[in-house]
């Protein structure tokens, strides 16, 4: 089942080389921060987990960018959606467009990734030192590669489910490999996409906490 995106949102459109990328902006009142969200393979803006993590997220005050990493016809080639190059330069041009849009230019940038969108978003982090804080929910950050989990300095926390122990296991050797502020979180009974009853909510919360903390 796929959940509507908030009616609360902004339509845009962000530009990336040849292709314009469908997003959804909200920008809470006072809000000092705003999270990009960088879907998994096979998923989209529409992704009803990434969608409930940002309304927990709006309703605590911080703005929330989802948006497509892919077009609709890249979609359909299953070995782009692993493309993990491409979903970051996806993403930085996603946050280049924020950094000029007026609303959004003074808030502090923070990256929401699952599965393959944590790598992205890792990678980027590493690129773009203006993002302060990343979380990765039942991410991949191993396929970020060694050199960027190294140069990584913004505050990063990985949430996984402690049924998911494939990847968990890698997510503790990324863990490892990063050099900034960190923090691991195994959410108990959680499977991969997090479907067991209360263990999205508790994706939520952790994430919310860590980014209140970070973008104040």
């Amino acid at each position: 089942m796929t959940a509507a995106p908030s009616p609360h949102g902004r339509r845009v459109l962000i530009p990336s080389g040849a292709a314009s990328l469908d997003g959804e902006l909200v920008l809470p009142d006072g809000a000092t921060g705003i999270v990009l969200f960088a879907h998994g393979s096979g998923s989209s803006r529409l992704s009803p987990r990434n969608i409930q993590v940002a309304r927990a997220l709006s309703r605590a005050g911080v703005g929330t960018l989802l948006f497509d990493l892919l077009t609709g016809e890249e979609d359909q080639d299953y070995a782009t959606r692993f493309d993990i190059e491409l979903l970051t330069v996806r993403l930085l041009a996603a946050t280049e467009w924020v950094v000029r849009e007026p609303e959004c230019r003074s808030l502090k940038i923070g990256y929401f990734g699952a599965s393959t969108g944590a790598a992205a978003a890792l990678q980027a982090a590493a690129e773009r030192p203006v993002v302060a804080a990343v979380v990765s929910r039942g991410g991949r950050p191993d396929l970020a590669g060694i050199p960027a989990l190294e140069k990584v300095r913004a505050p990063t926390l990985l949430l996984v489910g402690s049924l998911d122990e494939l990847v968990l296991r890698l997510n503790e050797e990324a863990f490892a490999r990063l050099a900034c502020i960190k923090n691991l979180v195994t959410v108990a009974g959680a499977s991969h996409l997090f479907s067991e009853p209360g263990t999205l909510e508790q994706v939520a919360t952790h994430a919310t906490q860590w980014f209140q903390r970070w973008l104040a």
